[in-house]
This record gives structure tokens, C-alpha cells and sequence, in this order.
């Protein structure tokens, strides 16, 4: 079976993706922040305000290297029908996730550059794909595939 190269996704549907998935974080961190403060208590200041944004960034962490290395997709992802791969089309494995997630977290602490470089990138890849060596592909293809697959038997 042959394989057409693989597709980015438009900006525009990115964009709408990541909104998507700002509401999923949204409410990752305050069902994740619950059990912290219950424990530490107050985390608005000191050293348990650090420990917190520690433990949320780590939260975050495994729901992203958990979706991405099973399957390629978080929830926002499916439903705009986007994955992400190796260029080759291949799952990405668990170091390849964590490079990926600890990329973009660089990238947005530099006031967002890393998710910026999509409007410079030739492929539109975000810089953390590029430093990952991974890629975000278009399954929309696939879909069409798999739905004529199906439709033939």
C-alpha cells in the first residue's frame, strides 16, 4: 500500500486545536491542583507555589507523552483529525514525546517563539517538532483511505 507524503495541518485549524485543548488543560490543572493544596495547603507563595507549578508542569507532561505515545493523538487532536508522527509517518516513542513536550515548554516560556516558528517554518512544523524530529500530519487523508478501504469489502 502506498502512501501519499504526509500533510501539516493549516495554521488556522492548529490554532483552533490548541484552543481546544487549552480548555482540556484547563481543567487538567485544577483537578490536579485539588490533591496538592489539600496536602500542602496554601500555594501561593514560597516554596509551595514552585512545587505546584513543578507539579503541574509534570501532570501536563504525562497527559501529553501518554496521548502522543498512544496513538499520536490528544483529545483536540482527533477531533481535528490531526497526529503526531515521525516524518515517516511512524509513532513516535516515549523519548521522542518528552522531547517534544519539553521543547514546547522552552518554546512558550520564550514569550511563545517556539510555536511562532510555524509561520516561518517551510513545512509549518512548530520549532519543538523540528528539535523532536517529530512532525503534526493531517489525518484527514487517512480517513479517506480507511473510509474506501471499508466501503470496498
Amino acid at each position: 500500500m502506498s502512501h501519499a507524503p504526509l500533510r501539516a495541518p493549516s495554521l488556522r485549524r492548529r490554532l483552533a486545536c490548541i484552543v481546544y485543548e487549552l480548555l482540556i488543560l484547563a481543567a487538567l490543572v485544577f483537578v490536579a491542583t485539588m490533591p496538592f493544596v489539600a496536602v500542602f495547603g496554601d500555594a501561593t507563595q514560597g516554596w509551595t507555589r514552585h512545587a505546584l507549578q513543578g507539579w503541574i508542569v509534570a501532570v501536563c507532561g504525562v497527559y501529553y507523552v501518554t496521548f502522543w505515545t498512544r496513538g499520536g493523538q490528544t483529545l483536540p487532536m482527533k477531533t481535528w483529525r490531526m497526529r503526531v508522527v515521525r516524518p515517516d509517518g511512524s509513532a513516535i516513542d516515549t523519548r521522542q514525546a518528552v522531547q517534544r513536550y519539553g521543547f514546547a515548554v522552552l518554546g512558550l516560556a520564550a514569550f511563545g517563539l517556539g510555536f511562532l516558528w510555524a509561520l516561518v517554518d517551510r513545512d509549518r512544523q512548530f520549532l519543538h517538532d523540528r528539535l523532536a524530529g517529530t512532525i503534526v500530519a493531517d489525518t484527514r487523508d487517512e480517513t479517506s483511505r480507511e473510509d474506501q478501504r471499508l466501503s470496498a469489502r
